[in-house]
């Protein structure tokens, strides 16, 4: 399995960005893809997810209500649209995949370390 994602940068608070994740090798709709991100000198943390066929989806409570997570199976690709940017948002996101169903509040207990597969990361920088 292979994720490439992409669509980082560098915008300012209150802006929008929408990050893609390509996912190769296989699919889509049987695989759990969730969104995790790493800001400078913190630990790596869930931001969002979804399970099998898209069910279950989960927010961490910081980007509940600004972020949305959304998945095109044709073009086997995930999506994180992300609005009202904020500067705490800043940091590296990865999107990775897990081979099992992950639903609602099992993604915090999964983990970044309980992920098979991940994607090298791309950076959004939000700042005025």
């Amino acid at each position: 399995v292979q994720l490439q994602a992409s669509g980082g940068g560098l915008v300012q608070p209150g802006d929008s960005l929408r990050l893609s994740c390509a996912v190769s090798g296989r699919t889509l709709s049987r695989t759990s893809m969730g969104w995790f991100r790493q800001a400078p000198g913190k630990e790596r943390e869930f931001v969002a997810g979804f399970g099998w066929a898209g069910r279950g989806t989960y927010y961490q409570d910081s980007v509940s209500g600004r972020f949305t997570v959304s998945r095109d199976d044709d073009k086997s690709t995930v999506y994180l649209q992300m609005n009202s940017l904020k500067p705490e948002d800043t940091a590296v996101y990865y999107c990775a995949a897990d081979s099992e169903p992950i639903h609602g509040s099992s993604w915090l207990r999964r983990g970044p370390r309980g992920m098979d597969y991940w994607g090298k990361g791309t950076l959004v920088t939000v700042s005025s």
